[in-house]
């Protein structure tokens, strides 16, 4: 399913479920919540669609993560506080009927669709200042920061790269503040994949991408989808 970078459809694709919703983790009553939202909508998903879960410590070792599978969404577990953490979701087959509707199934289940993709969500979230950052190959497009997201501040640019499948993603967009303004888009990737984005807020900040992957020959689908969020607090937590 792999194919040239230079064939890249890149932005964001208003296709409902089938795309237009974004991962990202947060802490919510002590707790790390996996989010499947868009902008300030934050929806209820099948849990067992978190594929995996990844947190490593400050030196980029890993730290054992288990996953609460809730009714209507899921939990991460570390076994202590992580320094990275990152989680994936297979949202599986996605197919758009001539009435505009989207159906959680490939082309085989709804033979008169007029667009069939297979979607997958991504999370990547620093916690700790001066984290080393671990091999990120579980995540097929990342967000990726060039320095400290924790040191930045608000008001202040970050540096980032975009890869996909560990290559150098380009002209992908990224949208800065993607709770607060999820359609506005800050910056968009160069050759190298590389592009700067304005660190918004105090609090708890959501950078993210999407791209999408032609895909020949497969009786199911017509391309791949891929979203990703790299997540971090703008300053540091004081009582």
């Amino acid at each position: 399913m792999r194919t040239s970078y230079s064939l890249l459809l890149a932005g964001l694709l208003v296709c409902g479920q089938a795309a237009a919703h974004g991962l990202w983790t947060e802490q919510r009553r002590g707790n790390v919540e996996v989010i499947y939202g868009h902008g300030a909508e934050d929806d209820a998903f099948k849990a067992q669609k978190v594929s995996g879960a990844w947190a490593y410590d400050g030196r980029g070792r890993m730290v054992p993560v288990g996953i609460q599978r809730l009714d209507d969404h899921a939990r991460l577990q570390p076994l202590r506080a992580p320094a990275v953490l990152a989680v994936a979701l297979d949202n599986g087959t996605w197919s758009q009927t001539p009435d505009k509707q989207w159906v959680n199934q490939g082309r085989r289940q709804v033979p008169n669709s007029i667009h069939s993709l297979h979607t997958y969500k991504y999370s990547l979230a620093i916690h700790q200042t001066g984290a080393s950052l671990p091999d990120l190959k579980q995540l097929r497009l990342a967000i990726v920061p060039q320095v400290d997201p924790l040191g930045v501040g608000p008001g202040n640019p970050l540096r980032v790269r975009v890869l996909v499948d560990g290559q150098p993603a380009r002209d992908v967009k990224l949208i800065g503040d993607y709770r607060g303004m999820p359609h506005e888009v800050s910056d968009t990737t160069d050759a190298d994949g590389y592009a700067e984005v304005k660190v918004r807020n105090e609090g708890l900040n959501v950078i993210a991408a999407a791209l999408y992957l032609p895909v020949k020959g497969d009786a199911d689908i017509d391309e791949l989808g891929f979203f990703s969020s790299l997540t971090f607090l703008g300053s540091e937590h004081r009582e």
